[in-house]
């Protein structure tokens, strides 16, 4: 960059795309040359293969001083795992468990001798301390008899601040969650605040819903949509109990959707545990997503 005249009174960018799994690589090594922004995205998402994973590059810096002691960001390291799960519950886009930094396996050990390690001590096998980057355990069991001073406490400290009606609203859901679970987890709590916070106003609403399907049988189901004229029910088979429920709620709406994709996964571990539905249709030419949980 030397021979780019006035270049010092520029602030130069890196922007790379992972297609090579060297867009972190590359933009470390582009601050090194002098750049002093990096476009990046949580959890690496971005065209093709992503872009730079913003979370990488921060811990990067962060824990990496013999090589970047002259370098900083102004990002909050704590709040990194909790947007990079709020990121992924709204885009319905589910980070690889591997994944450096936000994977859920990120600090997690299975081997003996790397258990033998990380009992004896820690920096063995973490370079990173999990607390330092928000993978933290709450000291706060929540359960039934919860009151919602405890609840809000906790959810201030997940970083959600809330006013009385919008509490009295999350201690209700909170309530149907913990009296099928013995604790409700940060987990849990997260999925119904993501939740409240997508929350706008029901045009249609599910009532009820029946499904026959089996290994002989067309899968066939019976929707009970709740509209402004009352609540109406339609049946249609397809392939399979998704397509045929897709189908029977398109009759209702009257609205022709293509499914683009259809997602269910466990917010949280066990039986109990919240399923979480993540749902893309395209409409003509646009595009919508939406998520949903269920306990």
């Amino acid at each position: 960059m030397e021979n780019v005249p006035n270049v010092d009174d520029a602030i130069i960018s890196v922007h790379c795309h992972n297609d090579l799994g060297l867009a972190v690589a590359n933009s470390l090594i582009a601050i090194e040359q002098g750049a002093r922004q990096v476009e990046c995205t949580i959890n690496g998402l971005g065209e093709r293969a992503g872009n730079t994973s913003l979370e990488e590059v921060v811990m990067a810096i962060r824990t990496r001083r013999d090589y970047f002691s002259e370098y900083y960001t102004e990002i909050n390291a704590k709040e990194i795992v909790p947007i990079s799960r709020r990121v992924s519950r709204t885009m319905g886009i589910s980070v690889q468990p591997n994944k450096a930094i936000v994977g859920a396996n990120a600090f997690a050990h299975s081997s003996g001798i790397h258990q033998d390690g990380i009992i004896k001590s820690r920096v063995t096998f973490e370079i990173i301390d999990p607390k330092e980057i928000g993978w933290k355990e709450s000291q706060l069991i929540l359960s039934p008899r919860s009151g919602r001073n405890a609840l809000r406490h906790r959810l201030s400290e997940l970083g959600y601040e809330v006013d009385a009606e919008q509490l009295d609203k999350v201690y209700e859901r909170f309530l149907k969650v913990a009296d099928k679970k013995k604790a409700v987890q940060d987990a849990d709590l997260e999925a119904i605040m993501s939740d409240e916070i997508r929350s706008i106003p029901a045009v249609y609403e599910l009532d009820y819903i029946q499904i026959v399907s089996g290994t002989r049988i067309a899968s066939t189901t019976t929707v009970g949509i709740r509209t402004e004229d009352g609540i109406v029910e339609r049946a249609s088979t397809g392939d399979g109990p998704v397509d045929a429920a897709f189908k029977a709620i398109g009759q209702v709406i009257d609205i022709q959707l293509n499914l683009i994709d259809y997602q269910i996964r466990s917010v949280t571990e066990g039986e109990d545990a919240i399923g979480e539905v993540s749902l893309k249709v395209q409409d003509n030419w646009e595009y919508h997503h939406g998520t949903r949980c269920q306990h």
